[in-house]
């Protein structure tokens, strides 16, 4: 079973294949994704790493956690399923007023 894995305060210019490398000293790395800003293109600080095994993910979360990477502490855990979006008002999106 694989482990879907949120890794947060990430350098600005940090790239996929370093993000790669970091957790494949863990495991098998199945995919990651830093997330970027739809207009600017520039990374949002932010992404996600799946490992192919679960326990070697929560070994990954465990040692990079907290770790320094690029000059700045990594926040690392276990990502949260997504769940419906907002919108301003704090209804669904699809809701009907």
């Amino acid at each position: 079973m694989s482990m879907n894995i949120y890794v947060g305060n990430l350098s600005f210019d940090t790239v996929e294949a370093e993000l790669r490398e970091l957790f494949a000293a863990y495991g098998e790395v199945a995919s990651v994704k830093i997330i970027s800003d739809q207009f600017t293109g520039r990374s949002r600080g932010f992404g996600f790493v799946e490992m192919a095994v679960r326990d070697e993910g929560m070994k990954a979360v465990k040692e990079l956690d907290s770790r320094d990477v690029g000059g700045r502490p990594l926040k690392v855990n276990e990502a949260k399923p997504k769940t419906q979006s907002s919108d301003r008002r704090g209804g669904r999106r699809d809701s009907r007023w």
